[in-house]
């Protein structure tokens, strides 16, 4: 039997309307969409770790809405109109993201991203190439103009082809930044956070759902689970956990690097912030084992990643790596996110596929969406 006093259980958990598991991009965004249409409802957030857990406050802050080859990658596997779909779905999530929180809180600056070729990708180059064209006109719905263009090679990386294919409309935030900003607006709407309250098992019945954390039981008029990358732990089979291993250099004097960059179909990925690299990927390398919750490096990931570093990235540049880091994504056979009624009255919007900063904020708006 919990704890709880009087007070505690009267003030705190007592007559919740919605519950949110998940304190990331997609839980705060659907608490925040729930007080939109519910302004009297009393909603609470439940989230297991100090921060959010999973990718969230660990990610590599990009406002991307897939490179070409990717692109051209989900194509193949998911046709046409899956792509385009989806695509619209990360241009929306970001506007949402920017029109709710404002550009400067999140750190927003839009110095356009980039894909880089390594010199021994010849055949992807040339068909990213050829198809560049018909790329572009299928995404003209969503942009309203050519998506992709040529770049020289203006930042001296080494190893590469002559030219980049671009985007004009990818963008960086500081993905702390960008967290603190959402919590901070959901305390101003009065909706409470349990950090370090994980939920252990749920059930519904007679129009509510009974849950249980490790601290203390409560019921809810309706749950929503946005615990991505972490969700098989609550009967959501659907989803794979994927790790993303990171590093960041200290700040480099004279930086000249400022953009987002790809590589490789969207395994790796790199930026500029505060003067330093960030650099991350690699999972590709080791698609099965990369398959955990565990948040640790490995040497085989890590290595990778100071080659490409040191070889592509800076050659000949100074630095000293400042730290390393994982996250932990929710991923599947497909790109397309997991929205769906788990049972009555409980729902989970998960499975964002490495896309949560573009992704997070629509996929929050329409969990919320599945209950009204």
């Amino acid at each position: 039997m919990d704890a709880l006093s009087y007070w505690e259980h009267k003030h705190w958990l007592s007559n919740i309307d919605y519950a949110v598991i998940g304190s990331g991009i997609v839980g705060l965004s659907c608490a925040l969409s729930l007080r939109e249409k519910y302004p009297k409802s009393t909603i609470v957030v439940f989230e297991k770790g100090i921060l959010p857990h999973g990718a969230s406050t660990k990610n590599a802050g990009f406002t991307c809405f897939g490179s070409i080859s990717e692109i051209l990658s989900d194509i193949d596997r998911q046709g046409e109109q899956s792509v385009l779909n989806i695509v619209q779905r990360r241009y929306e999530g970001v506007q949402l993201l920017r029109s709710r929180l404002g550009d400067a809180p999140i750190g927003y600056e839009n110095h356009g991203g980039h894909e880089v070729f390594l010199a021994a990708q010849t055949a992807l180059y040339e068909t990213c190439l050829d198809q560049l064209t018909a790329v572009n006109s299928l995404l003209q719905p969503v942009f309203k103009s050519d998506s992709f263009y040529t770049a020289s090679n203006t930042f001296n990386f080494e190893g590469v082809k002559e030219n980049y294919i671009s985007s004009a409309y990818e963008g960086q935030i500081d993905t702390g930044l960008m967290m603190k900003q959402l919590i901070r607006s959901v305390q101003a709407q009065d909706i409470h956070v349990f950090y370090g309250t994980e939920l252990t098992d749920f059930s519904s019945s007679n129009g509510s759902v009974h849950l249980k954390t490790n601290f203390f039981e409560c019921k809810a008029g309706a749950l929503f689970i946005a615990t991505n990358g972490f969700s098989k732990s609550l009967q959501i089979e659907d989803v794979r956990p994927a790790r993303a291993q990171v590093l960041i250099t200290k700040p480099i004097e004279n930086l000249h690097i400022k953009g987002t960059f790809h590589l490789d179909m969207g395994y790796y990925y790199f930026r500029n912030i505060d003067q330093r690299i960030l650099l991350g990927g690699g999972r590709n390398l080791a698609f099965k084992e990369e398959e955990t919750t565990d948040f640790s490096q490995t040497s085989l990931i890590q290595d990778a990643l100071d080659r490409l570093l040191k070889e592509t990235i800076l050659p000949g540049v100074s630095y000293e790596i400042d730290r390393r880091w994982s996250g932990i994504m929710g991923v599947g056979d497909g790109k397309e996110p997991l929205l769906k009624c788990v049972q009555p009255n409980v729902y989970c919007g998960v499975r964002l596929g490495g896309m949560g900063v573009a992704l997070g904020s629509k996929i929050g708006s329409e969990l919320a969406e599945l209950h009204f």
